[in-house]
């Protein structure tokens, strides 16, 4: 049965590992019959972003990142999260705190990173 999910990524992939693993479960789990939303909060829409050489797991990231275009999964991100030209690519909408919050609680199951 299908399920609606959103995948919420926080944590600065500059910083660790778990961004990109967060991306890599959440294309796995659109392959499947779900409905899946990543929430990108904070430095965490660095993933999307043309310059990734100081990502950890940048390598990763590159071999995912063409499979998120082309299966328009969906990306959320906060008002004024900076983005550039490149990003464009990606299917993302910006939504207030309150609008990511009402997404989350609505979903069947969410996945926090």
């Amino acid at each position: 049965m299908s399920k609606r999910i959103a995948v919420v990524i926080s944590e600065d992939p500059y910083e660790t590992a778990r961004p990109v693993e967060a991306l890599r479960i959440a294309l796995g789990l659109c392959a499947g019959d779900h409905d899946t939303t990543v929430v990108l909060l904070g430095q965490a829409s660095r993933l999307l972003m043309k310059d990734t050489d100081e990502i950890i797991d940048v390598d990763i990231l590159e071999k995912y990142l063409p499979s998120f275009k082309h299966l328009s999964i969906p990306f959320v991100v906060e008002p004024g999260t900076t983005m550039d030209n490149w990003s464009d690519a990606f299917s993302i909408t910006t939504q207030s705190v309150d609008e990511i919050r009402q997404l989350i609680q609505s979903v069947d199951r969410s996945l926090v990173f």
